[in-house]
């Protein structure tokens, strides 16, 4: 009996083209009444993707930043859509890469799949030294792929909620902030500063952030109101100066929602000797958010950042979600071979060095060794001079006495 021969599936990763956006926006599971933040942000950003497809298909093919404005691809299994990744670029330099998403077709295989969207972006985008993601530590289908891939932990992260409750008892508490300031390119560098200073050092080195990272240009804020026109928001930012040190001790960045189902959302960074700033920056934010729609705040906190969890904790507010803050590097590798090629050629100039600069001055030993290899020498002892034994003449051959 012939058993007969599986057909070989054909996988093949490019990029997406408008006719897929339909066929991704039905492979998402539908929403349901608690409205999940994350999945609602994708249908959200799907949905917009398809109607300004045409306008960043076209700024995709101008010079960065615009290139790779759209940054989805799809995977597909004999011409039929399985999954798809959204990837963008996480800091100006463009070094390090973020994951927002990865998304397989319930009846595919996620782990081949996963890893195909996942070595198709490495492969692709040379630029990418180091990629991150986030992951909901309780989705281990989604660590054990991400693990296969390389990725390692850096952080664990928590998403608090403060309800409008709290927000309301913050208002009423009297802060002091003297020296808040609004944010200006002019201060970039104090923000980076601050930023540098607030993580750990490799944090510091998988985010690679410069000065550049907390500027805002023209096309940059051209972005960012068309974002927040779409997603009918405002955004509003101011740090904390100390005039002593001449450095910023704190900052805080809000995207305030207009309509009443979206969520508020912060980014709160505090110099780590300044940590009583917290219930300041925190009855700060909440008197800007009253202005808008009654709505929780989100924020994030770090394990590395035990006073926050302290602070949020007191404040009653709920933890949303936990998650893992992951990384992978290729920088490791080319340090190896970086360190390997300078070792190479340090050895090879270090012996290049250790040779005789110039011919050595004769003794009497190679005196002697050059008078008997001489033509003149030779021909007076009636000896050829043996090749072995240089400067000597031959022993006789017969065992007796020589002539």
């Amino acid at each position: 009996m012939i058993s007969p021969v599986s057909p070989i599936v054909k996988t093949v990763v490019r990029s997406l083209q408008h006719r897929d956006l339909e066929i991704i926006i039905a492979m998402l599971p539908p929403l349901g009444e608690d409205r999940d933040g994350g999945l609602f942000a994708l249908h959200q950003s799907l949905q917009q993707l398809k109607q300004w497809y045409a306008l960043l298909k076209f700024l995709s093919f101008l010079p960065s930043p615009w290139q790779r404005t759209i940054g989805i691809y799809v995977v597909e299994q004999d011409q039929k859509i399985q999954g798809f990744i959204k990837v963008s670029p996480f800091n100006r330099s463009r070094s390090t890469w973020r994951i927002e998403q990865v998304f397989v077709a319930p009846t595919a295989d996620s782990s081949e799949i996963g890893s195909a969207l996942l070595r198709y972006c490495f492969e692709t985008l040379l630029e990418a030294r180091t990629w991150v993601l986030e992951v909901n530590i309780h989705h281990q289908q989604s660590l054990a792929l991400y693990r296969l891939n390389g990725f390692q932990p850096l952080a664990n992260m928590t998403y608090w909620a403060i309800t409008p409750d709290i927000i309301n008892n913050l208002t009423e508490q009297a802060n002091c902030l003297p020296n808040l300031l609004p944010v200006s390119n002019a201060d970039a560098h104090l923000l980076y500063q601050l930023d540098t200073v607030s993580m750990p050092p490799l944090l510091r080195q998988v985010f690679d952030r410069h000065p550049q990272d907390f500027k805002t240009g023209l096309l940059r804020n051209l972005l960012t109101s068309i974002k927040h026109w779409l997603n009918h928001a405002e955004s509003v930012s101011g740090y904390v100066f100390e005039p002593q040190r001449k450095a910023a001790i704190g900052y805080f960045h809000l995207t305030l929602s207009h309509t009443p189902d979206t969520p508020h959302s912060a980014s709160l960074t505090v110099h780590p000797a300044y940590t009583w700033l917290y219930p300041e920056l925190l009855a700060q934010m909440a008197k800007v958010v009253q202005a808008f729609p009654a709505q929780s705040l989100e924020l994030a906190s770090a394990d590395y950042q035990p006073e926050r969890e302290e602070h949020l904790t007191n404040l009653g507010a709920a933890r949303v979600e936990h998650t893992l803050l992951m990384s992978r590097s290729v920088w490791h590798k080319l340090k190896e071979a970086k360190s390997v090629s300078l070792e190479v050629r340090q050895l090879s100039e270090m012996l290049q060095s250790l040779q005789p600069g110039q011919s050595p001055v004769p003794n009497r030993i190679t005196w002697l060794k050059q008078q008997l290899q001489s033509p003149k020498t030779s021909k007076l002892l009636g000896k050829v001079v043996d090749p072995d034994r240089p400067g000597f003449p031959p022993l006789p051959k017969n065992g007796g006495e020589q002539s």
